[in-house]
Order: C-alpha cells, then sequence, then structure tokens
C-alpha cells in the first residue's frame, strides 16, 4: 500500500513540474512575439540614414565639402552639395536633421523630440592634402 502512496506523489510532483514548464514556455513565447512584432519602420529609416550617408561617404565631391568645414554644422549651414543630397527623396512621414562635428564632440541634434530618433553616423577622414576628421550624423523620426 505504501508504494501506490509514493507512486502517486511522484506522479503529482513530475505532472506539477511539466506544467510549469509549459507555462514557462508560453510566457516566453508571448513576450517574445511582442517584442518583435516592431513595425519594421525601424529597419527602413536605417536603410534611408545608411544609404544616404554611404553616398556622401563614397562621393569625393561631398567628402571634401564635409572635410572643408571646421566646428559644429548644422544642416541649415551645410554646403550646398550635402544638404542636397541629405533633404533628397525623404519620405513624407519622416522629419530629418543632420550635424557635423569634430570626432572628439558630442553630436547631438538640436532639436528636441517626444518619441523614436533613429541616428546614424559616418566619419569622413582624410583625402590626399587635409586630414581634418569629421563625423556626420544623421537623425530621423516620425512626424
Amino acid at each position: 500500500m505504501e508504494n501506490k502512496m509514493n507512486k502517486r506523489g511522484w506522479i503529482k510532483i513530475v505532472e506539477a513540474v511539466i506544467a510549469i514548464i509549459l507555462l514557462a514556455t508560453i510566457v516566453l513565447i508571448v513576450v517574445n512575439t511582442g517584442r518583435s512584432k516592431g513595425s519594421g519602420l525601424e529597419e527602413v529609416i536605417y536603410n534611408i540614414e545608411l544609404s544616404k550617408l554611404r553616398e556622401i561617404e563614397l562621393s569625393s565631391t561631398l567628402r571634401a565639402e564635409v572635410i572643408a568645414t571646421s566646428g559644429e554644422v548644422e544642416l541649415a549651414a551645410f554646403p550646398s552639395g550635402t544638404k542636397a543630397k541629405i533633404e533628397a527623396d525623404i519620405p513624407s512621414y519622416l522629419t530629418c536633421d543632420a550635424k557635423i562635428c569634430d570626432p572628439v564632440d558630442s553630436c547631438l541634434s538640436s532639436q528636441n523630440q517626444a518619441g523614436d530618433v533613429y541616428v546614424n553616423s559616418v566619419m569622413i577622414s582624410a583625402d590626399l592634402s587635409t586630414f581634418n576628421s569629421r563625423v556626420l550624423k544623421m537623425f530621423c523620426w516620425e512626424t
């Protein structure tokens, strides 16, 4: 009689452990799907920023314009070619800002936003005649 009672106890313990594992698995699945259900907009915004920054970085003319600047430069005071490249083809649902600054400075946007701000940057350094490293940062947010 005692053997049957002990077996029942072990069976109840195993059932409880399995129930806990199943509940924990369900909770983890629900939490992870909630996190990964982003709008996908983040990736689109980062790709827009990255493509514009790469175009500037790879163009010798635009790169020279950026290197020729000094101090912190707001988007309104950007060289014309670089400013036109950044402002071109920005989707209507985005507002973007940019800044050129020294690599050692904290390069923050002058515009305060309550929502998410997506930032990408690129360091543009030397050409054959000048060594003047500059950081070009692009800030975008939904409007």
